[in-house]
């Protein structure tokens, strides 16, 4: 006799999207005019789907729709009957702005960000950290363009999008996003931040622009980088010079300096702080900040979190589909992006909830093995083994 379609509970895949209120899916599409043109995918099963391809690292959308067929029958708790047809889902990933999902990614931050967010960092007493790097996801040129001369033997010439994030450093997820060329130069992503006074900025040198430091310190934003090694300074005041010490560890030296740039014609000079700092392997850093009041050690303390960053995009690049892409235009890629940011939020959310000591990458493992399967996703989490045996406790019958 074959099993009736009609399973009780909810899968973990519902249970993931109940996360997402169906009022804020509402609400992005009507602000972008989402779901005029596309009456067979409205937002929520285009949504749904992406998401189920993210959970489930498809890497094509042919995987994608194939794996949705097999789960025929389970799909009515995800809010729809059928899979989506492949040129069904090809044609609105390259035809529906990435906009709308960008806007649902935001929403959903406003609406967990207390809830994820840390009220403190180890060793440090400042509020408000802000970090910035950049990560490349490569692909052929003919979609954005790559960096460098045309290929001689006339091969393709790799190009990329280069993601920009903007993270909170207390929720450990990315606030502000911007996706460019590969190209496009680190800095001109300064230019889109908005940020309120007394934030804290930390970034790595390839961001330094001495025009937007001091636009950040005339509006009370500071900043923490490193200091290129073909920086031209001079030397005001010498706060402190531990050099002489042997083999000396911390803060070696805290210089005031001063740094030249061109506004126009005009020479123009700004004033920031220079921190020389020696880490336990023995490496020497050289800090710059526009922040005159805080310890230098706390400098050092606040360049130490930037690694919080390359973990976020290591993490995302590791657990998310992103080695291939589900359409061959800017906004299907940019659309996927955004989804799999979404996936990495809500996975985020839910690991807080269910109070787990598993890493994130057992955790989506776990998810992803058995993302179909009727289990209550919190006590399943939190201990596999337990929920997965009260779920399936046999029945001995006597022979």
């Amino acid at each position: 006799m074959d099993k009736d379609k009609k399973f009780t509970g909810q899968p973990i895949l519902s249970q993931i999207l109940s996360e997402i209120p169906p009022k804020l899916i509402g609400e992005a599409a009507l602000k972008h005019n989402s779901n005029r043109y596309y009456k067979k995918l409205p937002l929520r099963v285009h949504l749904v789907s992406l998401l189920y391809g993210v959970f489930s690292y498809c890497n094509g959308l042919r995987e994608l729709c194939e794996g949705m067929l097999a789960c025929e029958g389970k799909l009515s708790h995800l809010g729809f009957d059928t899979a989506p047809a492949r040129s069904t889902l090809s044609d609105a990933n390259r035809r529906r702005s990435y906009l709308v999902f960008e806007t649902i990614y935001q929403e959903l931050l406003k609406k967990y960000h207390g809830f994820i967010s840390d009220s403190r960092l180890k060793g440090l007493s400042i509020r408000n950290l802000k970090i910035i790097d950049s990560s490349t996801i490569s692909l052929f040129g003919d979609i954005l363009r790559g960096v460098g001369r045309p290929r001689l033997d006339g091969a393709r010439r790799k190009g990329g999008i280069k993601v920009h994030a903007m993270m909170d450093a207390f929720s450990g997820v990315t606030e502000f996003v911007r996706m460019t060329p590969a190209k496009v130069h680190d800095r001109r992503f300064l230019l889109k931040l908005k940020l309120p006074q007394e934030s804290f900025i930390v970034f790595d040198k390839a961001y330094n622009d001495y025009r937007q430091f001091h636009s950040w310190s005339r509006g009370q934003v500071w900043f923490v980088s490193r200091m290129k090694e073909n920086a031209v300074y001079h030397v005001c005041k010498v706060l402190s010079d531990k050099t002489k010490k042997h083999q000396g560890k911390g803060v070696l030296k805290d210089q005031l300096i001063t740094v030249g740039y061109k506004q126009g014609n005009e020479p123009v000079r700004l004033r920031l702080r220079r921190v020389t700092y020696r880490a336990e392997d023995g490496r020497v850093y050289v800090f710059i900040t526009n922040n005159l009041k805080i310890s230098a050690s706390q400098v050092a303390r606040i360049y130490k979190c930037r690694w919080m960053i390359e973990l976020l995009f290591k993490q995302i690049k590791q657990n998310f589909p992103l080695r291939y892409f589900w359409g061959d235009s800017q906004n299907a890629i940019k659309t996927q992006i955004y989804c799999v940011l979404i996936a990495q939020l809500l996975m985020v959310v839910i690991r807080k909830k269910s109070a787990t000591k598993k890493s994130f990458a057992n955790m989506i493992t776990v998810i992803r093995l058995h993302l179909m399967s009727y289990v209550e996703i919190w006590s399943f989490i939190k201990d596999t083994y337990l929920a997965w045996r009260r779920i399936n406790n046999p029945v001995w019958s006597s022979p």
